[in-house]
């Protein structure tokens, strides 16, 4: 069974879900984001895939961000939470968890969520925003 992880970086919480391969809620735990400082941050991304998989072996990761990631340098910019701006998050994490991952901003996340599984799935155009430590604004 391929299970998924999704974990949810915010600027004053970090969130993980570990769902089953049908989307079945499994475990959920949310932590505080260790505030201005880049390498906490990567730390309690690995201690929270670590607590919440436990003995799982076969799983996946998503992560959504706050802020932009570059495409032609994988960094983060544009970011609230201010000491990730120009770091290779992805990478970082990638390499801490021994893991490929799928990355992307927030607010993107929500509204590809919402217009193919939420609320607004029988909708053409999906406007989401987010208001919370920052605010974001997704299309699809």
């Amino acid at each position: 069974m391929l299970y998924k992880l999704g974990i949810d970086l915010g600027g004053t919480k970090t969130e993980a879900i570990l769902l089953d391969e049908n989307l079945v809620t499994i475990q959920r735990k949310r932590v505080p984001t260790p505030q201005n400082d880049y390498h906490k941050i990567l730390h309690t991304i690995s201690l929270l895939t670590t607590d919440i998989l436990g003995n799982i072996d076969d799983y996946s990761v998503g992560i959504c961000t706050p802020g932009a990631i570059s495409k032609k340098t994988g960094f983060i910019k544009n970011s609230n939470t201010q000491c990730l701006i120009g770091k290779p998050l992805k990478e970082d994490l990638e390499n801490k968890l021994n893991k490929k991952i799928s990355m992307e901003n927030d607010a993107n996340c929500f509204a590809i969520a919402e217009s193919t599984m939420g609320t607004a799935k029988e909708f053409g155009v999906v406007f989401g925003v987010i208001m919370g430590t920052g605010v974001g604004g997704g299309i699809v």
